[in-house]
């Protein structure tokens, strides 16, 4: 058995206003499934497929507080390319974002609810408009061992400072694990969402998760939320 990291789930305070930023920034279709989620994929796309990752966006009155753990990396071809980009998401409402980055490549912003993300120049290609999936760690080694067996996404990379992982057919973008110093603190206000595949046993999926080292959380709702080594919170959804 084996699971696919089919979508994000990010809060939001106004999911629509924010989905419709996030729309336009990566050129996507808008549809909702529910009063208070925006869902968010490309045009004519068939769910799911590892072309990409979709966003959905989930109405909760929760403030931000703190930096997000979970962030979008956008994909750019070249450095002009990376300049027009942050020029027209400037337009849409993002600013600037100080995490500390210092002087690196890559232009790191916020959206108009303050979720970090990063443009980066042309470290990647063929991801489509999400470059890569990146969640803050302490220990990317560890995370490349739960997160391989945990998906059938193939690891590309570890070493102690980062670890990267793609789906298995090579297409859509990379998901990362970076090693930084912060402690998680509270709920991730972004997380993965991951499915098996049809026909698998969910219950038999969750307890594999949990053999590998995730945890069960108990938050009341009709699908899977589990924990992975670190902490992060992910959703184990029906399979599709």
């Amino acid at each position: 058995m084996a699971t696919r990291l089919v979508q994000i789930n990010m809060k939001a305070r106004d999911d629509s206003a924010l989905g419709g930023f996030w729309a336009q920034a990566l050129g996507w279709a808008v549809s909702s499934e529910a009063p208070g989620v925006t869902n968010l994929e490309p045009e004519g796309f068939v769910y799911p497929d590892p072309v990409a990752v979709c966003l959905d966006l989930v109405t909760s009155p929760e403030p931000k507080t703190v930096k997000n753990r979970v962030h979008l990396d956008l994909a750019a071809t070249s450095a002009a390319h990376q300049a027009e980009l942050v020029a027209r998401l400037t337009e849409l409402g993002a600013t600037p974002a100080d995490v500390g980055q210092g002087d690196v490549p890559w232009t790191v912003m916020a959206d108009p609810e303050g979720n970090e993300f990063c443009v980066l120049d042309s470290l990647y290609h063929d991801t489509g408009p999400i470059a890569s999936v990146v969640v803050d760690c302490a220990d990317p080694r560890a995370m490349a061992r739960f997160w391989s067996e945990a998906t059938d996404w193939t690891l590309h990379k570890v070493t102690d400072h980062n670890a990267v992982l793609r789906s298995a057919a090579g297409v859509g973008p990379y998901l990362q694990f970076l090693r930084v110093p912060d402690v998680k603190t509270g709920w991730n206000r972004a997380h993965l969402d991951i499915r098996p595949y049809p026909g698998d046993d969910p219950e038999a999926e969750a307890a594999r998760l949990q053999a590998l080292g995730a945890t069960a959380i108990d938050v009341g709702v009709p699908w899977t939320v589990l924990a992975d080594p670190e902490g992060n919170e992910f959703c184990l959804l029906a399979p599709a």
